[in-house]
């Protein structure tokens, strides 16, 4: 009796039927694990997306190191698709996004402290004007 016999015997006659299903099973588990994973390409558009809407945005104005860093991560990323290290790919066009959109953010917060800073010297400067008008100092 050989090898296969003996562990067929030893299943037992129940199992034998079982046995092309696992053994199918496994092979479909091997064969998607031996699979390249895709490009994360919706992540490599979103961090190209942000990146275009920071330029868009004259975020180099303000934030130019947050751009520099999310156009070095997206530059990364590319290459890491090139070298088939999805995963790596992945991580780095979600930081790129990340870094386009807190460049994004950091500008609109200087912006919008640049027109604060303006109307609050527009304010004293009215403030001066009615002081002068009514006499009081």
């Amino acid at each position: 009796m050989n090898k296969t016999e003996q562990f067929l015997k030893m299943i037992g006659t129940r199992s034998r039927s079982l046995l092309p299903m696992t053994l199918t099973a496994g092979l479909l588990t091997l064969s998607a694990c031996a699979s390249t994973p895709q490009p994360p390409t919706q992540a490599l558009q979103a961090a190209e997306l942000a990146i275009t809407n920071a330029e868009t945005n004259r975020v180099a104005d303000y934030a130019s190191s947050e751009l520099n860093e999310a156009r070095q991560n997206l530059a990364a990323a590319n290459s890491a698709v090139q070298m088939e290290e999805m995963e790596l790919a992945q991580r780095l066009a979600e930081q790129s996004r990340v870094n386009a959109d807190l460049a994004s953010a950091r500008t609109e917060m200087m912006k919008a402290k640049a027109v604060n800073e303006e109307m609050q010297k527009s304010i004293d400067t009215l403030k001066q004007e009615m002081q002068r008008n009514t006499g009081v100092l």
